[in-house]
């Protein structure tokens, strides 16, 4: 079930694609290029791209407020990506949605949502409605470990167990939500273990391995696929950066700067996974086209974004509803 060579280099280029994205997108964000908020997914990204390099193009993914990762992961342009997060109309959600609502059907992306948990739900009813069509595709949610504490969580988890839904819940806990630990707000820290409350398989895993993320995800679509219902995966990983690119926590660090630079230093799911690589015989020029292939299409993104026209104020209410909107016939009422 392991990826294959041509598997594990695309699994790199995605990685190198997140990588790169956000690097430039923290600049950009920083230089008052991109509104709103920034919230970079850095050091996570082989629990992203294990997880959807399990997944098919017309399998449903549903994101957070980190999602920059998802799309790329998932097989997304970066050019609509990086125009919705400056707000352009040529953007995925045609600059309506922004840094933390972007969707792109063309991959399987339903939504992202800035509110805590708001996706597990979606998700949940993609995965009614695969069932519903007859077809075999798969639902999974992306989510963080503050997201297990909501009750979408747990309400969405029971009703997909007992429904046998295909759905797959995809913790990336990272550890910390804006400035405490899941250690010290989490009865229990290992949100995997949840799993046994609902009756459903509980994996816990490396996040920062993405063969490893991979091989537990597929094996829970496989799982999924054949009515077996749902699977709830834990990925322990972590997050480079603060909360949010550029806020400022007064007070007391609530991460020591030694651990920060133990996961940068030792365990960067690139560097980690290019190790890999490199045993198995891949050539380094090999993996440095992919590096700067990353680069270039990130910049050529960027170039892209920079020259895509603002949307139309006059056009405010556009895309808003469907339209006619067409109500059920009525029977006649005499």
């Amino acid at each position: 079930m392991s990826l294959n060579e041509a598997q594990r280099l695309e699994a790199y280029r995605r990685m190198l694609r997140i990588r790169r994205f956000e690097e430039e997108g923290r600049r950009l964000y920083l230089a008052g290029e991109i509104p709103g908020a920034y919230h970079a997914s850095i050091g996570q990204e082989a629990a992203i791209v294990g997880a959807c390099m399990a997944l098919r193009d017309d399998d449903y993914i549903t994101g957070t407020h980190r999602s920059h990762g998802h799309p790329i992961g998932k097989g997304a342009r970066l050019e609509g990506l990086m125009a919705e997060l400056m707000g352009k109309a040529n953007g995925v959600c045609k600059g309506r949605g922004g840094s933390m609502h972007l969707a792109d059907s063309s991959v399987g992306i339903l939504s992202e949502s800035a509110i805590v948990g708001g996706g597990i739900p979606l998700a949940a009813g993609a995965a009614l409605s695969a069932r519903a069509r007859g077809t075999d595709q798969v639902a999974l949610t992306f989510f963080g470990d503050g997201a297990a504490n909501q009750g979408t969580f747990h309400e969405t988890l029971n009703m997909a167990a007992i429904w046998h839904l295909p759905a797959l819940f995809f913790c990336e806990n990272n550890r910390y939500a804006v400035t405490s630990s899941a250690a010290a707000t989490h009865g229990q820290p290992d949100i995997a273990k949840r799993a046994a409350a609902y009756g459903v398989p509980g994996v816990m895993i490396d996040g920062q391995d993405v063969t490893a993320v991979y091989d537990a995800t597929a094996a829970a679509v496989g799982r999924a696929r054949q009515g077996q219902g749902p699977t709830l995966i834990e990925a322990k990983t972590y997050r480079f950066d603060e909360h949010q690119v550029g806020l400022s926590v007064p007070g007391e660090p609530y991460r020591s700067p030694a651990e920060v630079q133990e996961y940068v230093q030792h365990r960067d799911p690139l560097a980690l996974f290019r190790a890999v690589l490199l045993e198995s015989g891949v050539p380094d020029e090999r993996l440095r086209a992919l590096e700067s292939e990353a680069s270039q299409a990130v910049a050529d993104a960027i170039a892209f974004a920079r020259e895509s026209p603002l949307p139309d104020p006059g056009d405010v209410y556009g895309f808003m509803y469907a339209n006619p909107i067409n109500y059920p016939a009525r029977p006649h009422q005499p």
